[in-house]
């Protein structure tokens, strides 16, 4: 029974930058400083913090991040901040690593119909699949 529980925390934490999980606050039980960095950051970027968001992303992923859906995340969304902050070069440089990892990646609804990267996604997206054929 004690090892049951023990796979499920372990699970929970693994899935530590997923938004159910940093909503209920198990992000911050994650071991990792990789993890944390993440979630922090993605906090600081919901609250419009932008400046920390992308010292803490980066934190994570030079910390190596162990989830590839976690790296994908982390890429999307320094993507979304060079994209606000007028740095459409690093926008799209983001994007493509992003696919680099997770080539099927989707945005969701809002964040694909953003005026801002919403465009410069769908552009590096077509690139990437007519280099893959």
């Amino acid at each position: 029974m004690r090892l049951g529980w023990m796979l499920v925390v372990a699970g929970l934490l693994g899935a530590c930058s997923s938004p159910p999980v940093r909503d209920i606050g198990l992000d911050k039980l994650s071991p990792r400083k990789a993890e944390q960095e993440l979630s922090a950051g993605l906090k600081s970027y919901e609250d419009g913090n932008y400046v920390q968001a992308q010292k803490q992303i980066q934190s994570a992923l030079n910390s190596e991040l162990t989830f590839k859906s976690d790296r994908v995340t982390a890429h999307k969304y320094l993507a979304f901040i060079h994209c606000v902050s007028d740095r459409k070069k690093q926008c799209r440089a983001s994007f493509k690593e992003a696919l680099e990892i997770n080539p099927d990646l989707q945005l969701s609804a809002a964040e694909s119909g953003h005026p801002i990267w919403g465009p410069i996604f769908r552009d590096v997206q077509a690139e990437q699949r007519q280099q893959r054929k």
